[in-house]
């Protein structure tokens, strides 16, 4: 058999996991050992930090980002961190120029075959400015807002559709997502469905009253989002759906700007003592609080495909989610759970409906077809890159 020929590949990542920030962009972390760990890889992996201007670096916010190491071995992974300018809520048209020149900084000294970047903003246009330069041919990977909201925003809209008829091959994480690059006028040709993977050595179906005993749950019927809480994510919607669902005990997992108000809402309705803000979860953890659910509800405006509805369901738990990015793609059929409306009317009667025909944990696991796997993501992501660098 033939030796599989070197393919040295510039990986831009803007959201990648840090001593900071252990969680960040960790599924871009996975897919990227998942491509180091394929034979003939060659993976340089620069992952930008984006500060603020003096004064502002200087703000609690950001000071464990200033202490980042410029250059570390991550996971077995060595990654590179450059600094660039980041101007908060207002500088995202500038953010493409400001990764590329610090991608070129930080890989000066070395020779690649193809650019990728990992998300389609800013990583999208910042790895055509950096192929442009080192005359290279470049791949993105759209995954949800990168499209849904950088690709609509007048101010950001152009650079996404610019880099798409520029590249050499895109990457979208649903066909949905495919679709949704297609209408804002990029080819779909030249795009590739490239479901994200799982870890099913952690996340499968487990003992479930173990799960609730170990988490204190009690007996008390409940549902779970696991997110950030932001108004994207649609939380409120299903604290307004708890006066419908009495009994039922609703737990959060995750932090963000609208915990303040989610509490005051909860507060208003009544229903404060069976809404459970748990905070930032682990990935190792996570496992654990799928299984003790009834179901993952997640009513979000916009989603590529959420890593946290495959997660779930890889445990066995059924999911209620909006008809948002590749939800079709997971749900389909009442085993996986329920599509629905935006409306806390919709929510409340889908989840009195897994309630009351809990489907088996095992069957809903066997709904994702062994479609999401670490290994294969990898061999895709080789496969579509060589393609790309014609190797």
């Amino acid at each position: 058999m033939s030796a599989v020929p070197p393919l040295r590949v510039l990986s831009i990542a803007t959201l990648f996991p840090d001593a900071a920030r252990p969680t960040f962009g960790l599924f871009v972390e996975k897919s990227l050992r998942a491509l180091a760990a394929q034979p003939g890889i060659e993976l340089t992996i620069v992952a930008p930090v984006g500060l603020p201007p003096f004064p502002l670096s200087l703000h609690k916010r950001y000071r464990a980002l200033r202490n980042l190491p410029r250059s570390e071995s991550w996971n077995g992974l060595t990654i590179l961190r450059p600094r660039f300018t980041l101007i908060p809520r207002y500088g995202a048209r500038f953010n493409p120029v400001r990764v590329a020149s610090a991608v070129l900084s930080a890989v000066q000294w070395h020779e690649f075959d193809v650019v990728d970047a990992q998300f389609f903003y800013p990583d999208g246009p910042a790895a055509m400015r950096v192929a442009e330069t080192l005359d290279l041919p470049f791949s993105a990977k759209a995954r949800g807002a990168d499209i849904s909201h950088f690709g609509h925003d007048p101010a950001t809209g152009p650079q996404v559709i610019e880099a798409g008829a520029k590249a050499a091959g895109l990457l979208a994480v649903s066909d949905a997502m495919r679709r949704d690059m297609a209408a804002i006028g990029i080819d779909p040709a030249k795009i590739a469905v490239h479901y994200t993977g799982i870890d099913t050595a952690r996340f499968h179906p487990g003992d479930r009253a173990g799960a609730r005993a170990a988490l204190g749950m009690g007996d008390a019927p409940a549902i779970l989002t696991v997110g950030a809480l932001i108004p994207r994510k649609g939380q409120a919607l299903v604290i307004e759906a708890l006066p419908m669902l009495p009994g039922v005990e609703y737990w959060l997992a995750g932090a963000g700007e609208e915990e303040s108000r989610y509490r005051a809402l909860a507060q208003k309705l009544g229903v404060e003592g069976r809404v459970r803000f748990v905070g930032p979860v682990a990935n190792a953890d996570l496992p654990r609080l799928y299984r003790a659910a009834d179901a993952v509800v997640m009513p979000s405006t916009s989603e590529g495909l959420a890593n946290a509805w495959v997660e779930a369901l890889a445990c066995g738990t059924p999911i209620v989610i909006s008809d948002a990015g590749g939800a079709a793609e997971l749900v389909t059929s009442p085993i996986a759970g329920r599509i629905v409306e935006r409306t806390p009317g919709a929510i409340a009667e889908a989840v009195q409906a897994i309630l009351a025909t809990p489907p088996q944990s095992s069957d809903v696991a066997a709904s994702l077809g062994g479609r999401f796997d670490w290994d294969r993501n990898g061999r895709e992501l080789a496969a579509h890159l060589r393609r790309c660098a014609s190797l």
